[in-house]
């Protein structure tokens, strides 16, 4: 008596999570195997993802909110960046806005340090 795979995987999308919970359970116990084995591999992988990110160099820089200090904000944007008179007002107005796509840690740092010194958000990403 052959089981037909399909009719299997059929039959188990039919089924409850409590169903399927039982069926796991079975599973394990008739050929001595646990599901906790993959489970705990994932929190492992999850753990190594904050290194990966504090190892990053570029940062997109990012206004997220104009202030209420509009005029502050503008002398501040063109401080820290190359922007005009007329970009800088135009990103402040426009917020959110992004102010640089690949700048490195210590720029972007300056940056979003100027930039919310003058009243305004920013997100680094």
């Amino acid at each position: 008596m052959a089981v037909n795979k399909e009719k299997m995987i059929e039959d188990i999308g039919n089924m409850s999570v409590l169903e399927l919970s039982e069926m796991v359970k079975d599973l394990e116990e008739k050929f001595g195997v646990s599901a906790q084995a993959a489970v705990a591999a994932a929190p492992a992988a999850a753990g190594a993802a904050p290194a990966a990110a504090e190892e990053k160099t570029e940062y997109k820089v990012e206004l997220t909110e104009g202030g209420t200090e509009k005029i502050k904000v503008i002398k501040a944007l063109r401080s820290v960046t190359t922007l005009g008179l007329t970009d800088a007002k135009k990103a402040v107005e426009n917020a959110p806005t992004v102010l640089a796509e690949s700048a490195s840690k210590e720029d972007a740092n300056k940056m979003k340090e100027a930039i919310e010194a003058a009243g305004a958000k920013v997100k680094l990403s």
